[in-house]
């Protein structure tokens, strides 16, 4: 059974930072990138970052670039979301998701929702004015 687990969601002020990290079990991790997604309040779900299966490849949202960065640490089973200069309308449920392609390293893997096979639970941002 595969599951992945986010942690490091909160409160914030406008300006700061959150670390959101994701481990995962039930599968051979380094075969799968990794991507995070975000749901903001009344709205749909939508990409922020994506990491291919050997971390040489990283892709992001024109909306977060510069600001966030995302991570892998295979060893651990572990994917990272390092979230800097949080503003208000990066207040969401943050998703961590496993593909369903192995070995892939082209962002066409990974920007869509149904490039996923397994989501975490979400972990709430909510960052204040």
């Amino acid at each position: 059974q595969v599951q992945l687990v986010e942690s490091g969601g909160g409160l914030v002020q406008a300006g700061g930072s959150l670390r959101l990290s994701c481990t995962a079990s039930g599968r051979t991790f380094n075969m799968y990138g990794q991507g995070w997604f975000r749901q903001p309040p009344g709205k749909e779900r939508e990409f922020v970052a994506a990491i291919s299966w050997n971390g040489a490849n990283v892709y992001s949202a024109d909306s977060v670039k510069g600001r966030f960065t995302i991570s892998r640490d295979n060893a651990k089973n572990a994917v990272n979301l390092q979230i800097d200069s949080l503003k208000p309308e990066d207040t969401a449920v943050y998703y961590c998701a496993s593909s369903k392609y192995d070995y892939c390293s082209s962002y066409e893997c990974y920007d869509e929702i149904h490039d996923y096979k397994y989501w975490g639970q979400g972990t709430q941002v909510t960052v204040s004015s």
